[in-house]
């Protein structure tokens, strides 16, 4: 598989190609390009089913699918601070206040297990921390779930490159 890394302030004319709207990832693997995250996460899910990345329990799958399907709700007010809008950093501080409570109770976005819900979730966490400076001290089980993940090899490997922009 070969990696092309895109400059998203300068996104090259041959992505809108591949993804009408120019948001990355694209996946091609034998035939259409397979645009959006979601979709290609559900995509790996089913093409390499193991190991699981979905609870085996349905109630645990639909909260792990209701969390990737609400990332905006992180994803936006991470935007709208990039931008520097104003009330941008309260609304960020309020999206990572409603994740820091669903784990609070929970180890795993998706439940008892690391999975799809915080494959979603952790470049934004990452690139919140490290390239914008959002600070995680007043997000406890936020923080917590952030050092577990980055003790996966992926994760941390994914840390390296963000710590590095």
């Amino acid at each position: 598989m070969e990696v092309v890394e895109i400059d998203l302030g300068d996104r090259p004319a041959w992505l809108y190609e591949k993804n009408s709207t120019g948001r990355v990832p694209v996946l091609e693997e034998g035939g259409e390009p397979l645009p959006e995250s979601v979709v290609i996460m559900e995509f790996l899910e089913e093409r390499y089913p193991e190991p699981p990345l979905l609870p085996p329990d349905p109630a645990d799958r639909a909260f792990a699918r209701l969390q990737i399907h609400r990332d905006h709700e992180l994803t936006d007010p991470y935007y709208a601070f990039r931008r520097g809008e104003d009330g941008a950093r309260e609304q960020l501080d309020g999206a990572l206040g409603r994740l820091d409570r669903v784990l609070s109770s929970r180890r795993w976005l998706g439940g008892s297990e690391y999975g799809l819900a915080d494959i979603a979730y952790v470049p934004w966490l990452l690139r919140a921390r490290d390239t914008l400076g959002v600070g995680l001290g007043g997000f406890p089980a936020l923080a917590g779930w952030l050092e577990r993940l980055e003790e996966r090899p992926a994760v941390a490997a994914e840390a390296g490159i963000v710590a590095a922009l």
